[in-house]
Parts: C-alpha cells; structure tokens; sequence
C-alpha cells in the first residue's frame, strides 16, 4: 500500500521524506527536516521505529568540530521527531550501523584517524553513554564501512587503504575483525591478500544463509568473495568477479561502491561510479567510464556470483541505493550535478534518485528517474527505504 514504505534522501543537512508506491514505481515528496548538521549515513533500529544518523560539518579532506549521533522515532507517517539527546564524537563518521539485537551503534571513522565509536541504545531506542574501547586497536589505514555481523559477535572494518600518488606510495587495503561482547571490541583477524596491495575494499554484505561475505573492491573495480564461517574469515576469496561492463576500459576516477544483497532472492547489486572530470572549450565536463548498478545471480549452493547485468543508473556517481523491503523496486542516488558533453553542447545532470524494478530474476528495468536539487556544493550523501508499517 502507498505510504506503507518511506525513502529519505539526505542533501547537506536537510533530510526528505518520500513516500514510495510499489506498485506504481513513484516516489511522492512529503516533508524535510534539518539535522545538526550534513548527514553522512544512517540506519534504521532492527525492531523499534527509530533511524539513527551521523551527521558532521565536515567532510572528505575537510575538518570537522561537530560531529553527532542522533535517533529519530518514526511516526505512522513516516515523519521524523528526534527522540532522546545527541551523542558527539571528535571525528567525522563516514558508516554507521546497529548490531542485530539493536542494543549498540557503531560508527566507523577515517579522518584524521580511524577508529569505532560505539554507543549503547536504551530498551525505549534513545541513545546512551559511549562505550570507551581499547586504545590499541588497530582499525587501519582508511575505513568506509562498519558492520557487525548476523551473529553479534563480530564486527568488521572496510579498509579500503590509499591508491599510490607520484608523492606517496600505497596504503594497503584490509578486511579487520574484531571482537564484539557487551559493547567492546578485541582484535581477531586482519585479512589482506598479497599484504593488501591492491585491495582496497569499500563496502560488504553478508550472505542471508551462507557463510560467506560479499565485498566491493572501489579501487580495483572487482567483487570479492570470502567464506565467514564461524566468524572466521577466509585469507583469501573463494571467488573473484569483474564489476565493470568494459573492464577492459577502465577509466581514471572509476570506482566500486556500495553492495548489497537483494531482499529475497540469490542476487547481489554492486554500484559502479565514475566522475572523472576533463576540460572541453574551457569547461569542465565528465570524462566518460560507467555508472551504473552490477548485478549478480548467486548459486545457491556454493554462493559463486556470475554478472549478469550493468544497469545504467541515467546519473552519475551513485554514492548510495537501496531495494525497498518486498525487493521489487531499488532506487539510486546521485551525490551531485555534473556538466556533460552531448554532441557540441554542454548540458548539466541533475543529482538524482534513479527508480528502477527488480524483474523475477533480478535484473533491473529502468522507470523513471526525479531530479533533486543541490546547489553551493551540496552533495546528495545518503539515501535509504526503510518499512514504516
């Protein structure tokens, strides 16, 4: 039913509500609220109706002094009232997530130095004090993803590491578990093939039954696949998958993003983004590569992903997308505006959220796609759907 399925979009600090009709494929823009300050994830509580957002004024190599949780309570509606005060952190969060029982939060950070930040949530979903961890552990070189596996007990770093520069040699790349009791984290494993170099992982997901993860590889354009058996990572991927339609092609700024698997079926969509900028007649336009959703049909038995499809997303650098809960739509987001070259003309792309339906076999079908406006900068950070019903 319309209004049973809320998507929120976030541009800078400003947060909208779109209502999504399954059946007809369109998103209806009900209301915005401001946050503290940009939105940079979010997540939704396992069981309550409350979403969690980190929000800073920072940003990608910019300095930040007010960086925050906060919990939102989710009416019938599907508007947003903050529930219970802020919780500050001193660095900017670039993931967050809830572990499976919804009793902590955990932020990721990677600037200026990384690090897990974790929070206990109330039994009414308000948060509460942070929990002070282990001043040794080692959370590598640039993390963008945190997540907590289905058991509970383990938490997971995404080391993406740092491509080389003339300058600077490379920074290798990991995959790091680590204990995760009562709100403490303790060092388990660190897996990085050929020592991390050439490895740089964005994002996971955790297959629904079997003990295996699914990993993004935003620097190598490549989906990797570990077994996770007992909370116990593999060293090296059982499989290894392109992402890219012309991975013969690959053009400079091309990079992986996030993944995720679809919400019922054997499928596995991946993100490829690409803004590579080039000077045409004294302007700046994109310069090619692909941008679009990877899609996976997964073997049931042994998990091995086969490509089957590279969905144009009609956008350009999609940061973040969603399958709404009954996995029969998925929707992108663009980050911003950019300047493009059609035939002789410059025209502009608008950020967008890009609506798509998720066919019986998984593949996408492109519907239709909704401008959103971002100006002085602005970014389209993060976007989700989430059921309200």
């Amino acid at each position: 039913m319309p209004g049973d399925i809320a998507l929120y979009s976030a541009v800078h600090d400003i947060l909208t509500h779109y209502e999504v009709d399954i059946e007809a494929a369109v998103l209806t823009k009900r209301n915005s609220i401001r946050m503290p300050a940009k939105v940079q994830y979010a997540w939704p509580h396992p069981s309550l109706p409350i979403l969690y957002i980190s929000t800073s004024n920072g940003g990608p190599k910019l300095k930040s002094d007010q960086n925050h949780v906060t919990a939102y309570s989710v009416a019938a509606d599907g508007s947003l009232a903050q529930h219970g005060e802020s919780k500050p952190f001193a660095r900017r969060a670039v993931h967050m997530c809830l572990d499976p029982s919804g009793r902590y939060a955990l932020n990721g950070h990677n600037a200026p130095t990384s690090g897990i930040t974790v929070h206990c949530i109330k039994p009414d979903g308000s948060l509460g004090d942070e929990i002070v961890q282990d001043a040794t552990l080692n959370y590598g070189n640039y993390p963008h993803q945190v997540m907590v596996s289905p058991s509970g007990r383990t938490a997971i770093i995404v080391d993406r590491g740092v491509a080389p520069k003339a300058d600077r040699p490379e920074l290798p790349g990991a995959l790091r578990t680590f204990g995760f009791v009562n709100g403490k984290l303790s060092t388990r494993q660190v897996v990085a093939p050929n020592g991390g170099f050439g490895f740089g992982p964005r994002h996971l997901d955790f297959h629904p039954s079997l003990p295996l993860i699914y990993v993004s590889d935003e620097r190598m354009n490549r989906l990797h696949v570990f077994r996770f058996d007992g909370d116990q990572l593999g060293s090296e991927p059982a499989y290894v998958r392109e992402m890219l339609a012309d991975p013969g092609n690959v053009r400079p700024r091309q990079l992986g993003g996030p993944i995720h698997f679809h919400p019922t079926k054997p499928i596995v969509y991946l993100a490829n983004r690409a803004d590579y900028m080039i000077d045409v007649a004294g302007k700046r336009v994109l310069g090619g590569g692909e941008n679009n959703i990877a899609v996976y049909s997964v073997d049931k038995n042994t998990g091995e992903p086969t490509l089957i499809q590279n969905a144009d997303t009609h956008s350009s650098h999609v940061r973040t997308f969603a399958c709404d809960p009954s996995g029969r739509l998925l929707v992108t987001a663009s980050i911003k505006r950019y300047a493009v070259l059609k035939g002789q003309e410059v025209k502009t792309i608008a950020a967008a959220l890009s609506v798509f339906r998720i066919r019986d076999d998984g593949k996408l079908e492109f519907v239709r796609k909704y401008d959103v406006e971002t100006s002085d900068g602005q970014m389209q950070y993060w976007m989700g759907i989430n059921s309200i019903k």
